[in-house]
This record gives C-alpha cells, structure tokens and sequence, in this order.
C-alpha cells in the first residue's frame, strides 16, 4: 500500500507535466490512452477525463512550489522501490546517497512507460498483438532487472535478478489482462459514486494490484536465486530432508485446519440454539 500511494502522487502529476510537453510536439493525451488502453465508458471514462485533463482555456504550468513537490514525490517513490530490493535481498539501507541514481531511474520509467504505451496501442490480427504482448514482456522484465540494479547501487547483479524480473513480467502480463476486464466497471462504479474522486479510488486500487504483484515477485525471485545458488554449488538436500519438510508441511495444515475446525463448531452450535 505505501509503494501504491506513493506511485499514485509520483505517476499521475508526472503524467500532467510529460502530457503537457509532449503535446507541443505529437498528439498526446494521458486521459485519452487510458480510456482507450483499457475500454473505458460512461462515468468511468468521463471521471479519468476530468481527472487528466485541464480546464477549458487553461494550459498546464508547473511553478515553484509544483516543482519542489513533484521532486519530492518522484524521489520518495524510488527510494520506496529502493528499499523494496534492500529488504528482499537483505542489503544495508543506503538511504539518500543514491538520490542521482533514483533520479536516472525516475526517467528511464518514463521512457519504459512510452514504449510499453506504445506497444500496448498496437491494433492488428492475433499474430501483431501476441508479438505485441511478447515485446512488453520483454521490456518489462529487462526494465525490472535494470530497476533492481540500479536501486540498489549496482549491489545486485543483474543475473541474480533475472528470476525476479521473468516472474514480474508473467504476473504483470496476466495481471494487465485481468485488468481490461475489471477495470471498467470498476472505474464505472466508483466514478458513479464518487465523482472524479472515485477515478482516483479505482487507480489506487489497480496500482495497488501492480504493487502486489511487484513485491511477491521480488520475494519470490529471491528465494529462486538462492536455490538456483544452492543447486549450482552442489548444496542439494537429501530425500530423508526432503521428506521430514514435507511431513512438517503437512502437519502443519492439519493442526491449523483442525484449530479453525473447533474454533468454527461453538459458534454452529450457538447459532443453532438460538
């Protein structure tokens, strides 16, 4: 939840302010992509408009305070996705000493979100989409292993990554087509509810998804390198091990499904004396 909230105040003024360049130069409307990317209509599509697009006759300008605030926004964001890798690899916090790193990797996800922007627009027959959908993956995963070594001051290598940046990409890739369905009536209901407030709701909720999914891949990936290492040292367990971890697995569930059991029968039994 923090990496979501702190993506959402990063990600949508950056999107006001790349809008805003990029349109002095091509066609680009931030509110137009996600309604086009994901199907929007009705109160959801006119929720993610208001919210992105700036009022008639007025332009977007960035003064003073807003930069200060964008800038302080952006390197909470990196250092939040810093301390992701730090703690799932178990390195010393280094705290603001990578702040030009952070900074690098701020720009670098803007020009990912381009590309993947792109690729995600491309019409066509089954086989222009399917290698569409590769290429993102593609991206994704090489965007992921270069985010975890950079955040983490090159502490990482990128091979040792590499299981966490192909596991993020799949479960980003399936996590994006749950979300072409879902969203839709998810941004519908809380725009009708809530008003634009309610496409703030619906973002935080699909950035939160994105974050999960983040966070259980670098757990994940972790725990692969580390036995991808063990394998390659040789360090394999025995069967008898084997063995004995599974019969603990195992009774494990059984005490806790048997725990859940008696804690659930007082309360049948009180519901049927009443």
């Amino acid at each position: 939840m923090a990496l979501a909230s702190s993506a959402l105040t990063t990600l949508v003024p950056l999107s006001l302010l790349v809008g805003a360049v990029l349109s002095n130069f091509v066609h680009y409307d931030a509110a137009e992509r996600i309604i086009k990317r994901y199907g929007l209509t009705g109160a959801g599509a006119t929720a993610v408009d208001s919210l992105f697009s700036p009022a008639e006759g007025a332009g977007v300008s960035v003064g003073v305070f807003g930069v200060v605030f964008l800038t302080i926004s952006v390197l909470s964001f990196a250092r939040a996705s810093q301390r992701l890798f730090e703690q799932a690899w178990e390195l010393k916090p280094l705290g603001v000493r990578t702040t030009r790193k952070g900074l690098w990797w701020i720009l670098t996800l803007g020009g990912y979100a381009v590309v993947n922007g792109l690729l995600s627009a491309v019409d066509g027959g089954g086989g222009t989409r399917l290698a569409a959908a590769v290429g993102q993956a593609l991206v994704t995963a090489a965007f992921l292993v270069w985010s975890g070594w950079i955040l983490s001051a090159k502490r990482i290598d990128p091979p040792d990554l590499l299981p966490f940046g192909i596991t993020a990409a799949v479960l980003t890739a399936a996590c994006s087509a749950g979300a072409r369905i879902y969203l839709p009536r998810l941004f519908n209901s809380y725009a009708s509810r809530y008003g634009v407030v309610g496409a703030v709701f619906a973002m935080i909720s699909a950035i939160f998804a994105v974050m999960l999914v983040t966070v259980a891949s670098a757990a994940l990936g972790r725990e692969v390198r580390d036995e991808l290492g063990r394998i390659r040292q040789g360090h394999r367990p025995s069967d008898h091990e084997v063995r004995r971890q599974w019969d603990s697995v195992v009774e494990q569930t059984r005490s806790r499904w048997r725990t859940a059991r008696e804690q659930v029968s007082p309360r049948r039994t009180r519901d049927s004396d009443h």
